[in-house]
């Protein structure tokens, strides 16, 4: 090959380099107008409140690539059920998402507190999962809370499961909030096998969608040995959202308006441990989250029942998270799941 032809050679294959160039396609990008950044946060908003509302849900869950010769992963799971979701909380830059579980059987209707998700607006901190019973508020530096959301996940009985920090976005004409890596617990599915994996490192991603939303959760299922995480096998889990009421929407209205009073109370409750502490500490249960949860969802039952007054049941779950959660975090620095959650 010539000089010339050389010459040329190289100077295409920079021109596609930088055509192809993440960082060099978005440097040329002007900085957004203070209007630009209202109209931004206001669809982030509606794309948030957008996920209240009465769903059929299916969960679809496979493993689907092991990192390790010595496991085999297991058969897809697959199941569903009807989900009422309701704004509990909208102050503009928080919201708060509560969803509740209608389920049918021989001719009655039972409602479950299921998960609660709460959203922040540029967060200066976040409550993330930092290894066996422990969760640690992080700091998120300035650099990462521009126009980004933090998203809080919490269990059945109001106590932390998991947070990250993502920014919402349009890509290919499909709006998505994609999280950064977040350690996370293992879900019941998991848990209530005995796993040889102990935790997850996953990135959540939410989608509106014609008729509902989608949550994709990205899972590396992982086993922490020695003070270091070990890979064992890759999780897509679909819960798909599609609009439906053809359930007994009511049934789980009548339990929140009973009940909502208690579970504000649950919630602050362990608010005030996270913030006394910086965090919490609550030992693990395979079932049902922690050892205070089904002790805590039952007399929310009982509240809706009639069965219980809700003095009783707010004197009683105080003693029990207060109980519970008489340690601090260790905030060990050689904690895998704290080290893979970090900014």
């Amino acid at each position: 090959m010539n000089k010339k032809l050389k010459t040329k050679f190289g100077a295409a294959l920079i021109a596609i380099a930088l055509a192809g160039s993440p960082a060099l396609a978005g440097s040329h990008q002007k900085p957004m107008t203070a209007e630009q950044i209202q109209a931004s946060f206001e669809q982030d908003r509606a794309d948030i409140l957008a996920m209240a509302g009465d769903y059929k849900v299916k969960f679809d869950m496979a493993e689907t690539t092991s990192w390790r010769d010595d496991y085999e992963p297991i058969k897809v799971k697959i199941s569903g059920g009807h989900e009422s979701v309701r704004i509990i909380k909208d102050t503009g830059k928080e919201i708060v998402l509560q969803h509740l579980l209608v389920a049918e059987h021989e001719g009655k209707t039972f409602v479950i507190k299921h998960w609660r998700q709460d959203w922040v607006y540029e967060p200066k901190k976040v409550l993330v999962y930092t290894g066996s019973g422990e969760w640690t508020d992080k700091d998120v530096p300035e650099s990462h809370r521009k126009g980004q959301w933090s998203q809080t996940v919490w269990q059945v009985d109001d106590s932390p499961r998991y947070g990250g920090v993502g920014k919402w976005k349009t890509v290919n004409g499909v709006r998505s909030w994609t999280s950064n890596w977040t350690a996370r617990p293992l879900a019941r599915r998991d848990a209530v096998r005995n796993p040889v994996y102990d935790h997850y490192q996953a990135i959540n991603r939410h989608q509106p969608m014609p008729g509902g939303w989608i949550h994709w959760q990205d899972n590396t299922k992982m086993k922490t040995a020695d003070g270091k995480a070990m890979p064992y096998v890759q999780e897509s889990v679909l819960n798909t959202y599609k609009k439906f009421d053809g359930y007994t929407v009511s049934a789980a209205d009548d339990y929140w308006t009973k009940t909502a009073s208690y579970w504000e109370t649950v919630r602050a409750e362990w608010d005030a441990v996270i913030d006394k502490n910086g965090g919490v500490t609550v030992e693990e249960e395979a079932a049902t989250g922690t050892v205070i949860s089904a002790r805590l969802l039952e007399m929310g039952t009982e509240i809706s029942e009639g069965k219980m007054t809700e003095a009783d049941a707010v004197k009683e779950a105080q003693s029990l998270i207060r109980n519970a959660t008489n340690k601090k975090p260790t905030q060990s620095a050689n904690n895998s799941a704290s080290k893979a959650s970090s900014y």
